[in-house]
């Protein structure tokens, strides 16, 4: 198992939560604030706001929550392996066995019911900063904002209808006005899952994903069922953000730029600033046969390969694939391809958010994707200065 070094870990928690206001204050800790309080209130349930260090158990990452044993998420190339036991949390879910625990551990449990003997009510609001290895475009990064709602009652059932209304409220919340629909997606830590979209500029676009709290994971957690039941969501925000103040690329919300950082201090519309000029840069590289060139991953080495610089990356796309046996021979000799490689176009668009990049920068950062990317025997650099 490939684990982080001590300075790519270091490197990884030195990165702001934008969702945790120890760390200063940001627009993503309103709508967190604005969602907790509109369910909080609707339901007169007790809120407990949960924040975590983002370097979780494996257990707590995974197995707590119902996943396999086998599942492809936990393989290194999805998550980021602090040693074989911990992991920095590749979702905000991480944080809720550890919330349920706590919640069965109370001495005063008894004190949630309220006067009269109704049933306990508890939303557990969990956000904070993951760390995935995902593509990149203008709504993707490696470090995405996540909030968990979850709401776990005693006595009574939580319903397919409870959760219905909970998706409302939690659109209305974010995004007033919206409109909105769910799809079957099935989650291992939840029964009945769904997917939820809400309808912006003509299309639909997920916010997040909810359903039933599986009864493994409050079982799991010391909450015996079917006494205790849960409503259990997931949500990008991120994106919900993005979509409310209409900010156009996910990269302004860490912005320095003070007519920018200055927007992202409310949920009022964004107002645009002037933009520089995006440049592109097509690389035609040679990978072997197993390597995968998924959106996610590629996304993760060109991260990787530019280090301090992967901030001027707008997207990164994959247009066309070709195979050894599809090339003619000119290309393969240009190339220094092998049979069983492939030939890879890689679209490599760059636009720095606060300055404007010269052919030069635009070159080098085209070389470093590059010699990250290629694996021909013959190579073609745009700076002419080789590796």
């Amino acid at each position: 198992m490939s684990t982080l070094s001590p300075a790519q870990l270091r490197a990884c928690l030195s990165i702001r939560d934008l969702s945790d206001p120890a760390q200063g204050p940001h627009a993503l800790q309103l709508v967190v604030d604005d969602l907790a309080a509109a369910l909080g209130s609707a339901w007169d349930a007790e809120v407990r706001v949960v924040r975590s260090s983002p370097v979780v158990s494996l257990a707590d990452n995974y197995d707590n929550l119902g996943y396999a044993a086998d599942a492809v998420t936990r393989e290194e190339r999805y998550t980021r392996y602090a040693d074989a036991g911990h992991v920095l949390r590749s979702h905000s879910s991480a944080m809720i066995p550890g919330a349920l625990r706590q919640l069965a551990a109370d001495a005063d449990l008894e004190a949630t019911a309220t006067v009269g003997g109704s049933p306990a009510d508890v939303l557990l609001v969990c956000p904070g900063m993951c760390y995935r290895r995902d593509s990149i475009d203008w709504q993707h990064t490696g470090t995405p904002h996540q909030l968990d709602l979850w709401r776990v009652r005693r006595d009574r059932p939580c319903t397919d209808a409870d959760l219905t209304e909970m998706v409302g409220q939690v659109v209305e919340a974010a995004l007033p006005g919206s409109r909105w629909r769910t799809e079957p997606k099935v989650h291992p830590y939840t029964e009945h899952g769904r997917q939820i979209d809400v309808w912006w500029q003509g299309r639909w676009v997920e916010i997040g994903e909810c359903g039933l709290a599986a009864p493994g994971v409050l079982a799991g957690a010391g909450l015996p069922v079917p006494t205790w039941t849960g409503l259990a969501m997931g949500l990008g925000l991120d994106r919900l953000l993005m979509l409310g103040k209409g900010v156009p690329d996910i990269r302004l919300l860490r912005s320095v730029d003070p007519r920018v950082a200055g927007q992202m201090l409310d949920r009022s519309t964004y107002r645009p600033v002037s933009h520089q000029p995006p440049v592109r840069r097509d690389l035609s590289v040679v990978v072997d046969a197993g390597v995968d060139t998924s959106a996610e991953l590629l996304g993760d080495r060109v991260r990787t390969a530019l280090g301090a610089d992967a901030d001027v990356v707008e997207t990164v796309e994959v247009p066309a694939e070709t195979s050894y046996d599809e090339l003619p021979e000119a290309a393969r000799t240009r190339l220094g391809i092998a049979p069983g490689q492939r030939n890879v176009l890689v679209r490599l668009v760059v636009r720095a958010l606060d300055r404007t990049l010269t052919d030069a920068d635009a070159n080098r950062l085209r070389d470093q994707v590059y010699a990250e990317l290629h694996q021909g025997a013959v190579s073609e650099w745009a700076t002419g200065a080789g590796r």
